[in-house]
């Protein structure tokens, strides 16, 4: 499931409290240090987490326990935030830092390894999210520095790398991809017809703006959308799952204490309309869809951790 708070066995939720940087959070009194993120793998099975003590620990969360795995050590700063990748590129997890870097690891028989190093951002990087299987094994990385880059592995432990300068004045907080499952093919779609998919991501950042990005036919990412809703800093955005119906969504959240719901029914992806889901009293950081797309969670702070809000959404 792709998310960051709604996840079928995960019940640990971290917020930030105020006046910290965008991805310093509070944890939970079990797990201090302070834990930044916590990530179930696609089977359920194992959790990684990351904390202010530089630390990426794994843990093997089958039968409701909780044994330590592995305990990665890479990072010179906090590490803000863990993804893992599809298991059908094997057990990979990528973590990012406020040391600027992006530490992507592997397990081989058993033991966790560095397989590759990005230190290609000026400043410290917030968000790292793996795009859908189907594109390859791509991971989008958005920094304080105003920049994104996207990995891509190309085979034998090389990764290309293209960067987007510029995308977020002062930095970006969140990447949210795209589901690779085109808009309106559960309905028009050609039976045995292979879809044609078109890249695209979502990303937030201190400008108050949420972008939309896509691929170009020359590889090339362009800013195709740029949506306004918000008056204060974007925390988080999150592309809703989809299985083919003709509306895209997309959740934000904000520093301004919104959370919005965008939504497109345009095939040509130009018209997003913004509903205001909700206003909190405070910052909320985090939105994270259910994997069928019909319920959002949300995490907010107040120097506090909470069971987040969960509406049923309609959208």
């Amino acid at each position: 499931m792709s998310g960051r708070l709604v996840q079928t066995r995960l019940s640990v939720l971290v917020t930030t409290p105020p006046h910290t940087h965008p991805r310093s959070l509070q944890a939970a009194p079990a797990l201090l240090p302070l834990q930044h993120d916590a990530q179930m793998d696609y089977y359920g099975t194992r959790l990684a987490t990351c904390s202010s003590d530089r630390s990426v620990k794994i843990f093997d969360v089958r039968n409701g326990g909780q044994i330590l795995i592995a305990d990665l050590r890479g990072h010179e700063g906090p590490v803000w935030q863990v993804a893992w990748a599809h298991p059908m590129y094997g057990n990979i997890l990528a973590s990012c830092s406020y040391d600027r870097k992006v530490i992507i690891w592997k397990e081989e028989n058993g033991t966790w390894e560095k397989t590759h190093e990005h230190t290609g951002h000026d400043s410290s990087v917030n968000s790292v999210c793996w795009a859908p299987h189907d594109y390859g094994l791509i991971l989008a990385c958005g920094s304080s520095d105003g920049a994104i880059s996207l990995l891509t592995y190309t085979g034998l432990g090389q990764w290309e790398v293209k960067k987007i300068n510029n995308a977020h004045t002062i930095g970006c907080n969140a990447v949210s991809w795209a589901p690779a499952v085109v808009p309106g093919s559960l309905i028009d779609q050609p039976s045995g017809q292979k879809p044609n998919y078109i890249k695209k991501f979502a990303s937030g950042g201190c400008d108050n703006l949420i972008k939309l990005w896509k691929e170009e036919e020359d590889g090339q990412w362009k800013e195709e959308q740029k949506l306004e809703a918000h008056s204060d800093w974007v925390r988080d955005v999150a592309w809703a799952p989809s299985i083919g119906l003709p509306t895209s969504t997309i959740a934000s959240c904000s520093q301004d204490g919104r959370v919005f719901i965008w939504t497109c029914d345009d095939a040509s992806g130009n018209t997003w309309s913004p509903k205001l889901l909700h206003k909190f009293n405070d910052v909320v950081w985090h939105v994270s869809w259910s994997i069928t797309a019909n319920i959002l969670a949300v995490s907010g702070g107040d120097n506090k951790v909470h069971t987040p809000c969960i509406f049923e959404s309609s959208v």
